[in-house]
């Protein structure tokens, strides 16, 4: 019985110190993760959108890019939609891209709600969540503006209006 105890006790000190280990390890390196800063080169990713066409941001170099972050459960998200998808037939012959990504979510659940909005704008689903962490989401929306370099010239946390999409399409416009 006490041999027993004693292993059930060395289990326990080994779990609570592996936790404190990772807690600190954690806390210590956490400055470490790059997030992006405006003025530098827009972190680079690859998606696949919902129609099954890959899109690397590096690709798009030469056109501003509009890149949104976004989910369904997310109203403001939901409100701004129309407005981005407005602007996205206005500038898509203009020199602008529109990236939009949802946090993924169920390919059911967006599929369901761009039909919903009838969305005509690439949408892409980040499910590893690497591209969140790579830009750092949170909250939703977030919005970011790449110029024709690849340089992120500004992120807009927030519902967005016609005005202000209208605004940012036009300060990316090569």
């Amino acid at each position: 019985m006490k041999k027993r105890r004693l292993i059930v006790r060395t289990v326990i000190l080994f779990v609570l110190t592996a936790a404190v280990g990772y807690t600190l390890y954690a806390n210590l390196t956490k400055e470490q993760v790059q997030k992006v800063e405006i003025g530098k080169l827009a972190p680079d990713f690859v998606l696949v959108d919902m129609n099954g066409e890959k899109h690397q941001l590096s690709d798009y170099r030469g056109e501003g890019v509009f890149l949104n972050f976004w989910a369904t459960w997310c109203k403001p998200c939901e409100r701004e939609m129309p407005y981005i998808d407005n602007a996205y037939q206005y500038y898509k012959d203009k020199g602008v891209k529109v990236l939009t990504i949802d946090v993924g979510e169920s390919e059911v659940a967006v599929n369901n709600f761009i039909e919903r909005h009838n969305l005509s704008f690439p949408v892409m689903i980040d499910k590893d969540g690497q591209v969140q962490t790579a830009y750092g989401i949170n909250p939703l929306p977030i919005t970011f503006l790449i110029d024709k370099n690849g340089i992120l010239v500004r992120s807009h946390t927030g519902e967005l209006t016609q005005e202000k999409v209208n605004q940012f399409m036009e300060e990316i416009q090569p």
